[in-house]
């Protein structure tokens, strides 16, 4: 071999005894080391196990004297629980000895009550049999003293108690009658009285005729036309009286409907505003007068409905109570005094506790049959029933329009209601024209009425023919004879005397007795 390849491969054997030779010391040295660290910790481990073992020792030995404490804590709790039970189980030992005693003392007592009334009924029993026993020789010398058997007397004192009961109770139903009539009069004026306060309303008398200024009396002539085609038109078409006389400056305008009145009053106005005065100039006017009148009946009737509440009202109907606007009686405006009845209805049902509504629909509606008396034949309570039935109305409605004027008997709270509130309305001071004359001859004939019975010493008519006040003769007249007197005048009055609403009959006796001293 050479040497190049000699040395290299020497080399190489070299280095590889060399590792090996290094590994092997490292390996005994590893070993070395390991033994040395093993050695400590067996050393460590029994120290570890050493000091634990004398760990546990101590915590056993804490742990009995914890458990010894404990088990004597709940010893001395059960012992003290225990003790407090037997006191508590003798507490109780004692009550019920207590309570037992108690009963049995009360059932002694009871006993000796017992005893005790037993003794008393005895002497009770004995009492009442010799009662019976006087009792029937009193009933045996009663019997002897008045000849009357048992049964004889007890008939005889019924018939007298029975007399002496329909006394009693006769007086007891004159008292509550005469006390009833008396809260029912106040209770009855209250409301009126309520009821005129809140419905207090202005009267304003109505005539026939209306009246119609002029700017000057030239206008007179120009009015009437040559030879009195204008007036004569307008007399036509309206259906209305021109009055023209020597009143300056003023045309009279004359008729009892006094819708053609307002509509002749308006298209006058009109032409005069205008200045053409000619026949088809009027009967323009005319026609837009009708027109003017239509729109504002139809406005007065939705007022009345507005201002009353009555509501759901056929649109004819409050056409009719527009019309009625137009229409008076004796003087008294039938709209206003519609919608017055309607109000004090209304208030008194209120106060009565009855249907308000009910009883405003039947006061505005009372009336309704004069909207069309000029066209239909017939009262004006009759047109009203029929054309509230035509409408629809209810059945209280039309009974309260049929019985307003005591045509029929009222027999319902509305029905009486409506009377009511119409007479007020009539018959409220100057609610409606009077004649003086007819006004002075209505008191005398009142006067003369009460004047013609035996027994009146004289009599006066007061407060506008609203109450007549008669002086009876005592001599003559007991207390008695007077309340039917006074039931006859008030009966004679009706027969033969139209008024409006009521007159209070008020009859006075009194006995005097005059002496002087000297």
């Amino acid at each position: 071999m050479s040497i190049s390849i000699v040395v290299p491969l020497v080399i190489g054997i070299l280095a590889v005894i060399g590792g090996f030779a290094a590994f092997f010391l490292g390996v005994q040295y590893r070993k070395k080391v390991a033994e040395s660290e093993l050695g400590s910790a067996e050393e460590e481990a029994k120290r570890i196990v050493s000091e634990a073992i004398k760990t546990a020792d101590s915590k056993k030995k804490e742990a009995l004297v914890e458990a010894k404490d404990e088990i004597h804590r709940l010893r001395s709790e059960a012992e003290k629980d225990n003790k407090d039970r037997r006191a508590e189980v003798q507490r109780m030992e004692r009550r019920a000895q207590q309570k037992e005693e108690t009963l049995d003392k009360r059932s002694d007592k009871l006993e000796k009550k017992e005893e005790d009334i037993q003794n008393k009924l005895a002497d009770a029993e004995k009492t009442l049999q010799e009662s019976e026993l006087i009792k029937r020789h009193q009933f045996e010398m009663l019997e002897k003293i008045s000849d009357f058997t048992i049964e004889q007397a007890r008939d005889y004192m019924l018939k007298n108690l029975e007399g002496e009961l329909t006394h009693e109770k006769a007086l007891r139903i004159s008292s509550y009658e005469n006390h009833l009539r008396d809260e029912a009069d106040d209770r009855a004026r209250n409301i009126i009285a309520q009821a005129i306060q809140r419905c207090a309303s202005d009267h304003v008398t109505e005539i026939t005729v209306s009246v119609v200024p002029l700017p000057n009396d030239e206008m007179k002539g120009r009015i009437i036309g040559r030879e009195g085609r204008n007036i004569r038109t307008l007399e036509t078409l309206t259906g209305v009286d021109l009055i023209i006389d020597d009143t300056p400056e003023a045309i009279t305008l004359s008729s009892h409907d006094p819708v053609k009145r307002e509509i002749a009053r308006m298209a006058l106005e009109k032409l005069i505003q205008d200045g053409r005065i000619h026949p088809s100039r009027i009967e323009e006017m005319v026609e837009k007068s009708k027109k003017d009148v239509e729109y504002k009946i139809r406005q007065d009737g939705e007022r009345a409905v507005m201002e009353t509440g009555v509501h759901g009202l056929n649109p004819e109907l409050v056409r009719l109570l527009g019309r009625m606007r137009y229409r008076t009686s004796y003087g008294q405006n039938v709209l206003d005094h519609s919608i017055e009845v309607a109000n004090l209805a209304g208030v008194m049902a209120a106060e009565i506790g009855a249907n308000v509504a009910l009883a405003k629909r039947g006061g505005l509606l009372h009336d309704i049959g004069k909207a069309l008396t000029h066209k239909i034949e017939g009262s004006h309570v009759q047109i009203g029933v029929d054309v509230a039935r035509k409408y629809k109305e209810g059945a209280e409605v039309i009974h309260a329009i049929e019985s307003h004027h005591n045509d029929i008997e009222a027999k319902t709270i509305v029905a009486c209601l409506v009377q009511a509130a119409d007479a007020i309305s009539a018959a409220r001071p100057g609610a409606r024209r009077e004649n003086i004359e007819n006004y002075i001859k209505r008191l005398e004939k009142l006067e003369e009425i009460t004047n013609s019975f035996d027994g009146v010493e004289k009599s006066f008519a007061i407060q506008a023919g609203r109450e007549v006040r008669v002086i009876l003769r005592p001599e003559m007249i007991n207390d008695d004879q007077m309340t039917i007197m006074a039931r006859e005048i008030c009966k004679k009055i009706e027969d033969e005397l139209e008024y409006p609403g009521q007159i209070k009959v008020h009859c006075i006796r009194e006995n005097r007795a005059i002496e002087y001293a000297k």
